[in-house]
């Protein structure tokens, strides 16, 4: 009787968990091989979890007859010319259906009225699915509702209303322009959202003055001359996301931040990242640490001859910021540090919800990425571009088929799409690591479970203060998410909310009248995100003024300005530099 159970416990003990074990092995290495990124899995499973609760299928099948009645009637009065008020409207930010002909002509409102009552009705189902975890409901949605999206009628030439008037009224010359299009979307090997040419860095966009002062394998370091005869003593240095190109905090003299610190009497040294080839496959994370990060506070502190900076870190730089100040703080001692606060933009440091870049993340999809980075040594800068594009297909994909192909217009230029474009690749160990560590076990915010550059990483160590931003709109690095730096630092932290998303909450420069808005308050260690936004204050305008209110004093006496090279720090090239160049 033992051996019996000592059978059983060396085999698993239950067998029929065995078995249940064994099955779900296979189910995952099949989902692996033929669907790694989970699009057609979820979705059966949200049918198979319908099927197998009737009850609550019938009740819903119920409520779509009743909509379905009301579609019918409204679809008779049309047919009979008799006015009739659409049972089902687009959503507030839904524009494909916002030319008048979609309602004016009973023909294409019924086409427009019978696609949205099917995908509204689909999308509710699959957020309602019963059985299914959050996780893999939100799946299912995301996937299916890219299905209806691509399959609209304003995407195709003869159920699109707007296109054939177009063509007609132009004597087809829509349709050759559009035919233009295609092809050079093809020869670009992507949809563009605005053309190669609108735009040059360094002499259109990144045109701030200053000079590469310092290089290494995997980062420039630009120091900017400055706009003020007299400066802060103490340096701001800036890293940026290596995920795209520098310039976005730097785009036209209105818009960028780097000029807006400059005119503010700040010294600002920023990172002008490597664009990795094949060759740098075997780059770790500890480089991107010591070599990147540590690089730039170094150089900057030479530069200046101050033993402290003021650091800033955005999205994916605001990341690896955060585990540099929980490494300097635990290699050197809080006094050592050699920054002296940091400020945070659209970061995440806690990868539970991290967004809807969520519908990418698990075992398979992140075993596919790797596999795919290991044979080539990088990952292609336009899969990723293409990954976060189709978080927002309908405005980021479809509406430039329809505008581009259909109707046959060139892209207009814009400079954060124009931006958005030049991607940058992602080196193999460094990305794969990244993934698994942070974004599949966010292993960040357990105490002393990742070992960065000999360290073991423990946020709670950080007690420089903390000026962190989100962004309310923000579906990268959701608001709620990035408050959450918060609660795992031990230093003063002061948060603030900035209205619209990742790119234009943050490239937010006052104007008047202000175009936008923010919410702030000190954040206290024990408030969830909703408990802050109850007591935070809302302004008018730009955050960029509260962030110079609480930046400037803490950046030292004035000093005569640095120019942007120096002796020591000789100019091996003007800004923008030779990395954000490179293709």
């Amino acid at each position: 009787m033992n051996q019996g159970r000592s059978a059983r416990k060396a085999g698993g003990g239950d067998p029929a968990r065995t078995v249940r074990r064994a099955l779900r092995e296979i189910h995952d290495r099949v989902e692996g091989n033929i669907d790694p990124l989970g699009m057609a899995a979820p979705i059966v499973h949200a049918q198979l979890a319908w099927l197998s609760h009737p009850q609550e299928l019938a009740e819903r099948m119920t409520e779509l007859s009743s909509e379905l009645l009301r579609l019918q009637w409204h679809s008779a009065c049309r047919a009979m010319g008799v006015a009739s008020e659409d049972p089902v409207v687009p959503h507030a930010d839904d524009a494909r259906f916002s030319d008048a002909v979609w309602t004016d002509s009973p023909t294409w409102d019924l086409t427009k009225e019978w696609y949205l009552a099917c995908t509204h009705h689909v999308q509710d189902m699959l957020f309602d699915t019963p059985g299914l975890s959050s996780k893999e409901r939100r799946r299912a949605a995301f996937w299916w509702r890219k299905w209806l999206n691509a399959v609209a009628p304003t995407n195709f030439f003869w159920t699109n209303p707007v296109a054939m008037r177009r063509a007609i009224e132009s004597k087809g010359e829509s349709i050759r322009c559009g035919i233009r299009n295609v092809l050079a979307d093809l020869e670009a090997g992507e949809i563009r959202m605005s053309s190669p040419g609108d735009f040059k860095v360094g002499v259109t966009l990144g045109t701030t003055e200053g000079a590469v002062v310092f290089r290494n394998r995997l980062l420039e370091v630009i120091h900017y001359a400055p706009t003020q005869p007299r400066v802060h003593a103490e340096p701001v240095v800036i890293v940026t996301p290596w995920i795209n190109k520098f310039y976005i905090l730097d785009l036209t003299p209105k818009k960028s931040m780097v000029r807006h610190l400059l005119d503010q009497g700040l010294d600002v040294f920023i990172t002008s990242w490597k664009n990795p080839d094949a060759a740098m496959r075997d780059v770790t994370f500890d480089s991107y640490l010591e070599d990147g990060v540590h690089a730039i506070v170094e150089t900057a502190r030479a530069f200046t001859g101050t033993a402290k900076v003021h650091a800033v870190g955005y999205c994916i730089g605001g990341t690896a910021l955060a585990m540099y100040m929980a490494w300097a703080n635990r290699r050197f001692g809080p006094e050592e540090v050699p920054v002296a606060d940091w400020t945070l933009f659209a970061t995440l440091v806690d990868f539970r919800k991290p967004g809807d870049i969520e519908v990418f993340i698990d075992d398979a999809s992140v075993r596919y990425l790797s596999d795919n980075m290991a044979r080539k040594g990088f990952l292609e800068g336009k899969e990723m571009a293409s990954a976060f594009r189709l978080l927002r297909s309908n405005s980021l994909i479809w509406r430039y088929v329809v505008h581009g192909w259909l109707y046959g217009e060139a892209p207009a230029p814009f400079d954060v799409l124009f931006w958005n474009m030049d991607a940058t690749r992602m080196p193999y160990a460094m990305h794969s690591w990244y993934l698994r560590e942070l974004y599949l076990e966010n292993r960040l915010i357990e105490v002393d479970a990742l070992k960065v550059s000999g360290q073991p990483i423990d946020l709670s160590r950080i007690v420089q203060p903390l000026y962190a931003v989100g962004a309310e709109d923000d579906h990268i690095a959701p608001w709620e998410q990035a408050y959450r730096i918060n609660n795992l630092v031990t230093g003063a932290r002061r948060f603030v909310l900035s209205s619209s998303g990742h790119i234009l909450g943050i490239v937010n420069p006052p104007v008047n009248p202000p175009k936008r808005k923010y919410w702030v308050a000190p954040a206290r260690r024990t408030d969830k995100a909703a408990d802050w936004r109850k007591h935070a204050a809302e302004h008018d305008g730009s955050w960029w003024d509260d962030w110079m209110a609480w930046l400037k004093p803490r950046c030292g006496e004035l000093v005569d300005a640095r120019p942007a090279a120096s002796q020591a720090f000789p100019a091996l090239e003007r800004a923008p530099g030779r990395y954000v160049l490179e293709r």
